[in-house]
């Protein structure tokens, strides 16, 4: 389907078939650390989110509506990576650091929406510890399965046909100057700074339905914490406030981490974008991704216990 885009709109780029990713530094020092650090922190987001998904996979314990918004958490960071950091890494040992035109479409497809559809996994999560914190009478009934499935079901669709529209506007771009992309990976905000054509119309509608889909769903998780909190703060025991403020804080880290760099990116002005913005792109596309598995496991009891059991089960299987 983006190929298709790529070939309909390839006469209208003006001769451009390739952009290149010059990346954070053009040092080759530089590029030899940088190298390391991308593949050390790619592969223990791959470990860590991928052993969050089998043991939630595996362990019927862990087969609630929370657990289940975590692993397609862990799905989507695992998605997010694979979609950017193999990239990255290739262009940090070659010379040749073209990306075709249409592989650039389809990583900011995915980009865009991976991206959104944290948005509403976060949001989602947020509801889900609302009702469970404060409706736990009405909790499992409220919380079906039904409605679990229907609630991502909604997630991944909406995220992807934004994506898709926003990488269809894309494609109607003309790039008639520099190919050249001081960024990590093909990201919206440098393509159009690289375009040649009148983008306002692209522009607006990209800012109009992020901020809609950001501003939504940070609403969501804030004003499920104001109620969770009041919740809290009405429970007469100590143990039991610690107990439920704990449930809570590791949603609360990501959440902070995720959105915090999300406005540094994003929420500016389209000509004030530049080079210093990769720190904070690194936080929210690799760094986040790269913790949320730890967050998540740290003090969590069942988690921990899963995480034993598919690992001594693992370990037997290969000694037998």
């Amino acid at each position: 389907m983006l190929q298709t885009i790529g070939e309909m709109h390839g006469g209208n780029q003006s001769g451009v078939s390739d952009f290149i990713l010059l990346g954070m530094s053009e040092r080759p020092e530089d590029q030899q650390v940088l190298f390391w650090m991308f593949l050390s922190m790619y592969l223990v987001t791959v470990v860590g989110n991928g052993l969050i998904i089998l043991a939630i996979g595996s362990d019927a314990h862990l087969h609630t509506p929370m657990y289940l918004f975590l692993a397609n958490l862990s799905f989507t960071d695992l998605f997010f990576v694979t979609n950017t950091v193999p990239k990255i890494l290739v262009n940090l040992q070659s010379q040749n650091k073209a990306i075709s035109y249409t592989g650039c479409l389809t990583q900011l497809h995915f980009l865009v929406s991976l991206v959104t559809l944290d948005n509403f996994i976060l949001a989602t999560m947020a509801y889900d510890r609302y009702m469970a914190i404060c409706h736990p009478l009405h909790y499992v009934t409220a919380m079906s399965p039904r409605l679990c499935i229907l609630l991502l079901s909604s997630c991944w669709v909406t995220a992807f046909l934004y994506g898709f529209f926003l990488t269809l506007l894309m494609s109607r771009v003309t790039f008639c100057g520099s190919r050249k992309i001081h960024y990590i990976f093909c990201e919206m905000y440098v393509l159009l700074r690289l375009a040649c054509s009148n983008t306002q119309i692209i522009h607006t509608g990209q800012m109009v339905l992020g901020c809609f889909f950001f501003f939504t769903s940070l609403g969501i998780i804030i004003m499920s914490y104001v109620w969770i909190v009041r919740a809290i703060l009405r429970i007469p025991s100590a143990s039991s406030k610690y107990k439920a403020f704990s449930t809570c804080a590791s949603h609360l880290a990501v959440v902070t981490l995720f959105y915090g760099t999300l406005c540094m990116v994003y929420l500016k002005p389209l000509n004030t974008y530049s080079i210093k913005d990769s720190v904070a792109t690194v936080i929210y596309a690799v760094v986040t991704p790269m913790l949320n598995p730890f967050i998540y496991s740290l003090r969590n009891k069942d988690m921990h216990a899963a995480l034993r059991r598919l690992l001594l089960v693992k370990a037997y299987r290969m000694l037998t």
